[in-house]
């Protein structure tokens, strides 16, 4: 491609799985119905972390902001996907785009964030119970929850930033959306500040946040293994099974996608491990936590219960 022929892009064309258009249907189909199950199951945990007074602690209400990421997460880009895979003209403007980077990748960068703060949670629970109320105070929550969001945005907005001003020889983005790794390859100047500034954005979201996490399992796994019950060890590791299963599925996805090696085409695996990022961690999330959970299990029960007798007066 000639570097000096650029213009000025007003919009994409996202052309993901093209080159399977046999798939686009059945693709559709999949999408949406997994889109449903991830607002119908993170809004009823966020909900009945709401209304049920014994989830009004400190694990339910990162629990609650994991909810509401993943909703938000998949929203700013699932209903883009759906239009374009079933229509003709796969295009989505330059500021659409640029909005869908900016918001993805700053909650995905967020979500890497939540779960090492989750992970310390469990940390103190477990290890540290008696104290555990006065350490995870409503104010430390809230600042811990706070700090998490901004971090992931600053990070998302500065990448974002420094690949939206390089000059673009085309505008076709082999992916179904406007991922920050595909927009890339079409630029036609240097782009060594963009890998080197998205490879320290991933590196503190991945692996500071990954060595928290590792780090308090070990202390929370050698604590468990003290507890002379096995009944307590069994209800003391049921607190963390679920936060562990989402942390595999998340961070395996994620370092997958930005800490591998990268080629110059996509592959139909990326793209495939894309969605698992995007969509199928989301959807299992609240199904994780409510099957592993007695507690979140017994305040679903109860709220289908309760909303089954309203709608029957």
């Amino acid at each position: 491609m000639n570097k000096g022929n650029y213009t000025a892009i007003t919009e994409f064309f996202l052309v993901g799985f093209s080159h399977y258009p046999g798939l686009l249907l059945a693709l559709y189909v999949l999408c949406l119905l997994m889109y449903l199950v991830i607002l119908l199951g993170n809004s009823m945990l966020i909900i009945v972390s709401i209304l049920d007074p014994r989830l009004h602690n400190p694990m339910y209400f990162f629990l609650g902001n994991l909810s509401f990421l993943d909703i938000c997460y998949t929203t700013s880009t699932v209903p883009q996907l759906l239009i374009i895979v079933m229509s003709e003209r796969k295009s989505i403007s330059f500021l659409g785009c640029a909005m869908q980077m900016v918001i993805s990748l700053g909650l995905g960068s967020t979500e890497c964030i939540l779960l090492a703060v989750m992970a310390f949670d469990r940390y103190v629970a477990i290890c540290n119970p008696l104290r555990y109320t006065i350490i995870m105070s409503k104010r430390l929550c809230a600042q811990m929850a706070s700090w998490t969001w901004i971090t992931g945005f600053l990070i998302s907005l500065m990448q974002t930033l420094l690949a939206l001003i390089n000059p673009f020889c085309g505008n076709v983005i082999d992916y179904l959306s406007c991922e920050i790794l595909a927009l890339l390859k079409l630029t036609c100047g240097d782009i060594s500040l963009n890998v080197f500034i998205i490879t320290i954005g991933s590196f503190i979201v991945l692996i500071p946040p990954l060595l928290l996490i590792l780090f308090s399992y070990i202390f929370i796994i050698s604590t468990i293994l003290k507890i002379s019950s096995s009944e307590g060890r069994k209800k003391a590791f049921s607190t963390c099974s679920a936060h562990l299963t989402v942390v595999i599925l998340f961070y395996g996805s994620a370092l997958f996608m930005y800490m591998k090696p990268k080629s110059k085409d996509t592959k139909t695996s990326d793209e495939l491990i894309g969605m698992s990022y995007g969509v199928i961690t989301p959807m299992l999330n609240p199904i994780i936590y409510s099957l592993r959970n007695k507690e979140v299990k017994g305040a679903v029960q109860k709220f289908l219960i309760r909303s089954k007798y309203f709608k029957r007066m």
